[in-house]
């Protein structure tokens, strides 16, 4: 309690003494009298209780509340006792007075003995809950005695406790993915690393031991050499791109840009790779204008690049990907649509998770992908405040990403 706030009680406490007296027919002085004999009663009383207080500073809740009722009940006691004996009452009026205080004084006791049992309750139940949120539980209701309007600080910190409580349990579940998924992505990091270095060291061996025969062999040596160095600087990129993004310590620069001059283009680099394969390739816009989207350019390129990339990967000779860009519940989306035959449906939830392998991965190694497409994109998505999806579709699946639009107005090519 502030001195502000005392010095307010002790000035209502005077207004209400003059305005008591002023319904008697005592004489100024002798209410001034009575006050002050009153008054130092109750402030002998009080710094005992005060003393007490202080010596019981490390004692329970229970105790010291107790300690408060009864130095309040005692003050009150000890100056009505002491201005009764200074007003010359008769020992009969007195000793009336006396059993008065006396009964009014034990009714007092027991009640705030009662509220200090509450409290203790309370207290307890607090510390019960701060050790099970230790040991890893969870915080229970505040319920009997401790469940109390007058004790209405304790109850709020209460509630904050159990809310706390389920977010240690959220932070501790998502510790527990992210240690798994961390010691997953190392172990499929390290497979993927061991078997470019086996061939780098073996075709090193090969060229300093002379054994190709021609110089033809000894040029495709050096060429596999070469698409293995790639394939690993293209890993380590990756792993690189992917930590910036889990530590939140990528940096974009955003730009407005067409949505469709982006597809337009990424549709036009996996042309290649899809007449390879001989997979149908194609991109339709919705809407005859499409409105601008504030991105990173090189950003969303990759994102579209991977799931192109990947889409055509993944379809068989003959099969068909398609891209669909428009606009739909006030966001720019992107899907891009295979027949690749459908992800498994264990598999769905976890297509985006860093280094996941299901049955068959989506991300492609082996052909110069690192494994991390998915995982990168989704991180790029959500960096531009996105959305990125995947669901089965008859005979194959579909991987939508939507943008927030820069602005309302449309944008004609």
């Amino acid at each position: 309690m502030t001195g502000r706030t005392l010095a307010a009680v002790a000035a209502v406490g005077i207004l209400v003494v003059v305005a008591t007296s002023l319904g008697t027919d005592l004489p100024a002085r002798d209410v001034a009298v009575l006050a002050a004999i009153a008054g130092a009663g109750a402030l002998a009383a009080g710094l005992v209780g005060a003393l007490v207080l202080r010596l019981l500073h490390q004692s329970t809740a229970s105790a010291q509340v107790t300690t408060v009722v009864l130095t309040s009940v005692g003050a009150v006691a000890v100056g009505a006792i002491a201005a009764g004996n200074a007003m010359f009452l008769s020992a009969h009026d007195l000793a009336a007075l006396a059993v008065i205080v006396a009964t009014s004084a034990v009714v007092g006791v027991l009640c705030g003995m009662a509220v200090a049992h509450r409290v203790g309750a309370a207290s307890r139940t607090l510390g019960e809950d701060v050790r099970r949120i230790v040991d890893g539980g969870e915080a229970a209701p505040i319920t009997g005695p401790g469940r109390i309007v007058a004790i209405r600080e304790l109850v709020d910190l209460h509630e904050q406790v159990r809310e706390s409580t389920v977010r240690l349990e959220k932070a501790r579940s998502s510790e527990r993915a992210m240690d798994a998924a961390r010691r997953e992505l190392v172990s499929w990091v390290s497979h993927d690393l061991r078997t470019p270095l086996a061939g780098i060291r073996a075709l090193a061996e090969a060229l300093e031991d002379d054994v190709a025969p021609d110089p033809e062999t000894v040029r495709r040596y050096h060429r596999t050499l070469r698409e293995e160095a790639e394939r690993l600087a293209g890993l380590v990129d990756d792993l690189f791109e992917l930590s910036l993004i889990q530590s939140a310590a990528l940096k974009l620069d955003f730009e407005p840009a067409d949505l469709g001059d982006l597809v337009s283009d990424a549709l036009a680099a996996a042309m290649p790779l899809a007449e390879a394969k001989r997979v149908h390739l194609d991109g339709q816009a919705t809407a005859t204008g499409l409105p601008l989207v504030e991105v990173s350019t090189p950003a969303i390129n990759r994102v579209l690049h991977n799931l192109l990339e990947n889409a055509v990967r993944e379809t068989p000779p003959e099969g068909a990907v398609t891209v669909q860009v428009g606009v739909s519940e006030g966001q720019a989306f992107v899907q891009v649509r295979d027949t690749c035959g459908g992800i498994a449906d264990e598999d769905l939830n976890r297509v985006f998770e860093t280094g996941f392998r299901g049955a068959t991965a989506r991300t492609p190694r082996g052909e110069g992908g690192s494994g991390l497409g998915l995982a990168i994109s989704r991180g790029l998505v959500v960096a531009h405040d996105g959305e990125i999806t995947v669901e089965n579709r008859t005979g194959g699946c579909a991987f939508t990403v939507r943008l927030p639009l820069m602005h309302s107005e449309s944008h004609s090519d």
